[in-house]
């Protein structure tokens, strides 16, 4: 279904649609399928009902690409606030974050001080961060940014795309370190001449790197709701008798809530990624183009507006 993508890549760039979605997706409901609402509370009030689920959570705070030291620095409060939030209401719940959101294209030094001070933070509560991975010119920069950190404090883990012909040399640069490794397909609009352009081809590579996160000492967080590859990885699993403390299944909020039940129902640990705040439009847009029947639920809901 790469029309339905390209698609929604495609409304993503007309200001009408994404305002549109901006203004009524809160207010219609739609959008919480996905996003846990706009503000801290409503995140945390979201993973609590996850915590009594017995799900794990990674809460996100939704921004990126900031291009001031004021803009930065407010969003690494905003996540020292999280932490704080999460140690006082004892949520089983580590934080996710966007290295462009702390300054990454404009001030990599800033973006790395101001990483340490989460990861410091969060150590010191017994806590984890993780380190989204966004489009491919931000992929150089962030492993850098993750390598300078990671040799410093281990409570810290990274995501890494499996549709970047790149992602094996990367991650073979990881190895020494073997760290959380959140493998994802990957949700951005890249070209054929650095990702792989056909679904089958990124779920071979996918299988690829989720045995080489096992091979190699990496903590693999398997984050699909593709249900062939949930599979193999649960084959993978059993046939090498892996301990279960040394993985995990990731998730996004509201997406394949029936397999994120199988999950649970068969006993394996699964975290869901809560994303939260008032600059939702591109994730959620993003959440759009990964499946069509993302696509389809939002024109339900559309229709049946009043």
């Amino acid at each position: 279904m790469l029309w339905m993508r390209d698609f929604v890549f495609w409304l993503s760039k007309k200001k009408k649609i994404t305002n549109f979605i901006g203004r009524t997706g809160m207010r219609l409901g739609f959008a919480r399928r996905f996003i846990a609402g706009e503000t801290l509370p409503d995140g945390l009030r979201v993973a609590a009902e996850l915590n009594a689920q017995g799900l794990a959570v990674s809460m996100n705070h939704l921004g990126e690409n900031v291009f001031s030291r004021e803009e930065a620095e407010a969003a690494c409060a905003s996540y020292e606030q999280m932490l704080h939030s999460l140690r006082e209401q004892k949520l089983d719940a580590n934080i996710s974050i966007k290295p462009t959101h702390l300054g990454l294209k404009f001030a990599p030094a800033l973006c790395q001080e101001l990483t340490e001070r989460l990861v410091r933070q969060a150590a010191q509560w017994n806590n984890f961060v993780e380190v989204d991975m966004e489009d491919s010119p931000t992929v150089d920069a962030t492993l850098d940014l993750f390598e300078a950190v990671r040799r410093k404090y281990e409570n810290i883990g990274l995501a890494i795309q499996a549709y970047l012909y790149r992602t094996a040399h990367d991650l073979e640069r990881l190895r020494p370190l073997r760290p959380k490794i959140r493998l994802v397909k990957g949700a951005y609009r890249e070209p054929a001449s650095i990702a792989f352009p056909r679904k089958s081809q990124v779920d071979e590579n996918y299988r690829t790197l989720l045995r080489y996160l096992f091979a190699n000492g990496f903590f693999p967080a398997i984050a699909t709701h593709d249900a062939k590859m949930l599979d193999f990885a649960k084959q993978l699993i059993s046939r090498n008798g892996v301990d279960p403390n040394r993985f995990e299944f990731q998730m996004i909020l509201g997406v394949r809530r029936d397999l994120q039940q199988a999950l649970r129902t068969e006993g394996h640990r699964l975290r869901i990624y809560v994303p939260f705040g008032e600059e939702w439009v591109a994730y959620f847009m993003r959440r759009l183009a990964e499946r069509p029947a993302n696509f389809g639920f939002v024109l339900r809901n559309l229709l049946l507006e009043r």
